[in-house]
């Protein structure tokens, strides 16, 4: 099979030599479950409510473990969150998170402070829950986002600098494009601005499941892809579409397989860890 999900339900990692095994030839991945969001009216994502019957959204993590390091890639909603139940954000919206993404890491052997370098498709509040528990790693961000969400950040109301704070002190690496993470072309954060002024989606060449795309934010549910429809709250909706067409084009030229992030039907069907792609 040209996709194979590799499931180790018998196996349970236990410690960061494994996860660095340096024979794999290509990335892997792991999926975690980082909270759900719902939303009882859609039209703030640019859609009308008849347009889509989908009013939940999944919200992942996810860590990459390559020969040369560990990326770490969104970061959830807020850890405050976990075990809390429904928490309203507003009327008709609420989040809810039921295992701090920390532990599932923990489940297989990996602390914070092993992680490489720290990535998030952008700065808003569902992808950035955890971030702070990684300072020791390498910031992986696009200098108009990084401009954005830390000077100063009371510019765009949806990033809360609470959560990401600490990575100020990151050593971090700003990114003017494209950026190839560990040199070899399996893992490849492109830019794709327009959500946030620095948005970007992750680009992973796995050799078992294929090439395959994170979408971030570019999109929110399959009819905003199908029907070209931006949220109200992006920063520049004409950029929204170029980088929509900037990443199409580059799905039917690598083949790639696209992951819509929060899509909550998408998700119900991955395997979560300790189970991986690669």
């Amino acid at each position: 099979m040209s996709r194979v999900i590799l499931m180790l339900g018998f196996i349970v990692l236990t410690s960061c030599s494994t996860l660095r095994d340096s024979s794999s030839p290509s990335p892997a991945l792991y999926v975690f479950d980082c909270g759900k969001l719902y939303f009882s009216d859609v039209t703030s994502f640019g859609l009308t409510n008849q347009e889509t019957a989908v009013r939940d959204l999944f919200v992942p993590c996810y860590l990459i473990r390559h020969k040369d390091g560990m990326l770490f890639w969104d970061a959830g909603l807020s850890l405050d969150v976990v075990g809390q139940g429904d928490v309203a954000l507003q009327p008709g919206t609420t989040m809810s998170y039921d295992r701090s993404v920390l532990d599932q890491l923990g489940d297989l052997g990996v602390q914070p402070s092993d992680v490489d370098f720290i990535a998030l498709s952008h700065m808003h509040f569902d992808h950035a829950g955890a971030a702070n528990a990684f300072t020791g790693a390498t910031l992986l961000i696009q200098k108009t986002e990084y401009e954005a969400a830390f000077t100063p950040a009371d510019e765009n109301p949806i990033f809360d600098p609470s959560l990401y704070s600490e990575l100020a002190n990151n050593e971090t690496r700003l990114l003017n494009g494209d950026h190839d993470v560990f040199g070899d072309g399996s893992v490849r954060i492109l830019s794709a601005p327009g959500h946030t002024p620095g948005h970007q989606v992750l680009f992973l060449d796995l050799d078992d499941y294929g090439p395959l795309v994170l979408s971030g934010d570019l999109y929110h549910f399959r009819a905003s892809r199908t029907l070209r429809r931006t949220p109200e709250f992006n920063t520049d909706a004409m950029q929204t579409l170029k980088s929509m067409d900037k990443i199409e084009a580059f799905l039917k030229q690598s083949g790639a397989t696209l992951w819509i992030e929060h899509d909550k039907a998408l998700a119900d069907t991955l395997e979560l860890a300790p189970a991986f792609y690669k």
